[in-house]
This record gives C-alpha cells, sequence and structure tokens, in this order.
C-alpha cells in the first residue's frame, strides 16, 4: 500500500509538472518539539513545490530530524519524507495537508541495553500525516516561504519504563527559499 501511494504521487508530480504554472525546488529549516522530547530541535531539508493552479498545489519535501527523549538515553533520528497538498487560499497565503514515510532510528543507552531491559538500536519505518498553514512570496526567480505544521506520528516507545505515557506528536515551524526552476 505504501508503495502504491509513493509511485502515485511521483506520477501525479511528473503528469503535472509540464502543465504547472510553476515549481520551485529549495531548502528549509524548520524548529520542532514533539511533546515529551527533552528539548525543541532543528530539521533541515529540501523542498519541491508545483503550483498546478491559482488555488492548488503539492509539496514533497524530505529533511533530517534528531531528538532526545528520557533524559537522553533515547535518541531518535529520522527522515520524514512527505507529500502535502496545499490549497491556496488567497495567492500567498495556503492551507496544507499531508502524509508522511518517516524512516525512524532509535539508539539506547547503556541503561536500555542492559539485560533488565534488552533494548537494542533499531530501525523502523514509520507512516504519519500533517496539517497546517503558510505563507509564500515571490521575489523575482525566488519563493520566500514559512509555515506551521502539525504532524502526527506514533514512535511506538510506550513500552520503557519511563515513557509510559509517550507522545510523539510534533508541531513544526518551517522556512525555506525556493527557487523556481
Amino acid at each position: 500500500m505504501k508503495r502504491l501511494l509513493a509511485v502515485l504521487i511521483v506520477f501525479l508530480f511528473v503528469l503535472t509538472a509540464a502543465q504547472a504554472q510553476s515549481i520551485t525546488a529549495g531548502p528549509q529549516l524548520g524548529y520542532y518539539k514533539s511533546q515529551d522530547a527533552d528539548n525543541a530541535s532543528v530539521m533541515i531539508g529540501g523542498a519541491l513545490r508545483v503550483k498546478l493552479s491559482s488555488s492548488f498545489g503539492f509539496e514533497g519535501s524530505i529533511n533530517y530530524k534528531r531528538e532526545k527523549f528520557d533524559d537522553g538515553n533515547v535518541k531518535v533520528t529520522s527522515y520524514p519524507v512527505m507529500a502535502t497538498a496545499m490549497i491556496y487560499v488567497i495567492p500567498i497565503v495556503y492551507g496544507a495537508v499531508g502524509a508522511g514515510w518517516y524512516n525512524v532510528r532509535y539508539e539506547y543507552s547503556d541503561l536500555y541495553k542492559s539485560e533488565e531491559y534488552g533494548y537494542k538500536d533499531e530501525t523502523k519505518q514509520r507512516f504519519g500525516y500533517h496539517l497546517g498553514a503558510g505563507a509564500q512570496l515571490p521575489v523575482g526567480n525566488v519563493v520566500l516561504t514559512g509555515d506551521a505544521r502539525y504532524v502526527f506520528l506514533d514512535l511506538k516507545l510506550d513500552n520503557l519504563p519511563s515513557l509510559k505515557s509517550f507522545k510523539s506528536n510534533f508541531y513544526v515551524l518551517t522556512a525555506g527559499i525556493l527557487f523556481r526552476l
């Protein structure tokens, strides 16, 4: 199912790219905080936007993020690959809704790797959803972007002794500079 969704999204981008009003790509920087993470962190990545009409577009992005939980005893590194539909309320303001595939690496401290708990570092894939809103400002061949999104993501760390009510959903504030292609 996930592969079929990915193939359909790529097909849609390729099919509509030739008819798009604009295609932009570039770097983005985000600031995020999972509900139970030790601290807020920075996320880096890139995005490709295809604006199909004055009121509808798509964005594909890939990012890198790393956070710590349980006083640094659990480190979580992920590479979110997201597809987002964008509905423009006015030419520069949009609502966003989409889904993402998260390749997630869990690294446990020696405490959790001990015989008492028996955890091992592992990599898993998770699926999440997001929604948000933002704005973009075209300046010549550059488009400045900024948005706020809330991501619904279940990382399945509830079984750790100190994280009984663990929450891994997060909000992210992003800013980007996209260049017209």
